[in-house]
């Protein structure tokens, strides 16, 4: 049996034969899971919606009775999007979000947050976001150009006198290089060593075209046990991959470096900025480095699958270290160590569509949002890639390594937000076109609450 809770004003049970039982119960979330190979009489239904309310859903009073609403037949449509995927065993739960740029449109979740005991998916569950973090620390640079207090040519030395003479990494005709995220030319042997044709920009860390590589060797496995300032000069003290500006290779060590460059500039902790200048004013109380305990009850559990079909297995998040609110030993990644929920990524996703403002307040400049939504990769390179967002025909995204995903549809003001702790191998063809499918869904069940503009 599916249940699920409409956030505008209803209430579904569908069947597994997708048979569905409709009860309007005033304003709340919508949420669908599956409760397998279960047939239930009217009054166990009822207490399946008592049983909603306990796992934190406000229900309102009953206002339509069940012979009623049988007739209705239609299943949530984004959780139905996403239930093939639960049912091929490839994911645990999501959170999928639909919003304009004023408001969300609907809000769903689907599965469980915790199988092994039995937390059923909630639309506040909080998620690891990772690479997502990339577009928040653009931003972040990007209000310090608003402000004039830094420029996207700088050179990065400018501002952290440790990259000054950095050289890159030649690999000798003949020799093969290494390949994948983690590869870089530096740890591929023989190597030499020839100045940089420019000193590395910040334009440059942030389009992932300066050279830098992935992770530095100082780095262990998990990215959060350095202090920001080390890390980056960790990465200074390593030769580029390769003349910045030439390629595109795409850099977690550039995305730290810009959260450095933002320290220095604004006189406080990368993490400070953030919560002073974006969280707190955007109203995004459950993004942070270090969930509380609150949030800590409230993140979703990681799984991997293996071959089609066979059960999740629950994973911890091997680029982090634990526990998750230990901050004293944790240490903030720009690139990749945010913690958030659904409605806070719409929210930042919102301010974005509306070119820098959110309920009139002004974050960044047009301008900038221009320039961090729009290819900054040279035309020698194929990639499509702004300012800590990937750039698409009338669209920008990003996803992160657990595969949660937003997007933002420029031309209607629509951004969806996918979150999900999915570890392992899953094609970007795949993430895709599960994306593409949420939007369809969104535009043929909710176009009329879609302002084009």
């Amino acid at each position: 049996m599916t249940i699920a809770f409409d956030s505008l004003w209803n209430f579904n049970a569908i069947t597994s034969a997708k048979k569905m039982e409709r009860m309007k119960i005033g304003r709340t979330h919508r949420i669908a899971f599956e409760i397998p190979n279960i047939k239930r009489s009217a009054a166990q239904f009822l207490n399946a919606a008592a049983l909603a309310v306990c796992v934190g859903v406000s229900a309102l009073s009953f206002s339509q009775s069940t012979s009623m609403a049988s007739h209705q037949t239609d299943a949530a449509p984004l959780a139905s999007v996403v239930k093939p995927y639960i049912d091929r065993h490839e994911l645990a739960g999501a959170v999928i979000l639909a919003a304009n740029r004023n408001r969300v449109i609907d809000r769903e979740a689907i599965g469980y947050a915790d199988i092994a005991n039995q937390r059923i998916m909630q639309p506040d569950n909080v998620f690891w976001i990772a690479s997502m973090s990339k577009a928040i620390t653009a931003s972040a640079v990007l209000m310090l150009v608003d402000e004039g207090k830094l420029s996207l040519d700088d050179p990065v030395e400018k501002y952290l006198s440790e990259f000054k003479g950095q050289k890159v990494a030649v690999i000798p005709e003949g020799v093969p290089a290494s390949s994948g995220p983690e590869a870089s030319a530096k740890e591929s042997a023989p190597i030499q060593l020839e100045a940089a044709a420019h000193p590395i920009t910040v334009r440059e860390i942030l389009s992932h075209t300066a050279g830098l590589s992935f992770s530095s060797k100082r780095e262990p496995g998990a990215l959060d046990l350095l202090p920001l300032k080390s890390a980056v000069e960790s990465y200074a003290a390593e030769p580029l991959s390769s003349q910045p500006g030439q390629s595109y290779s795409y850099s977690n060590e550039g995305f730290n470096t810009a959260g450095r460059i933002v320290e220095v500039v604004s006189g406080m902790p990368f993490e400070t900025f953030l919560q002073k200048r974006l969280f707190d004013p955007l109203g995004m109380k459950d993004t942070t480095f270090w969930p509380s305990s609150n949030q800590l009850n409230r993140v979703a559990k990681s799984y991997q699958s293996g071959a089609s079909g066979e059960d999740l297995r629950e994973v911890p998040v091997s680029q982090l270290t634990y526990p998750l609110d230990d901050r004293q030993h944790r240490f903030p990644i720009p690139a990749g160590g945010l913690f958030s929920s659904a409605d806070d990524v719409a929210r930042f996703c919102q301010m974005m569509a509306n070119n820098g403002t959110f309920h009139g307040k002004r974050y960044l400049s047009e301008e900038s949002v221009r320039l961090i939504t729009t290819k900054e990769t040279p035309s020698v390179i194929a990639k499509p890639y702004g300012f800590g967002w990937n750039i698409g025909d009338g669209y920008f995204e990003h996803s992160g390594a657990y595969k949660t995903d937003m997007k933002v549809d420029r031309k209607r003001g629509l951004v969806i937000v996918f979150l999900v702790q999915r570890s392992g191998d899953w094609s970007t063809e795949d993430r895709q076109r599960l994306m593409d499918s949420l939007e369809q869904a969104v535009i043929s069940n909710f176009g009329d609450r879609i302002s084009v503009h």
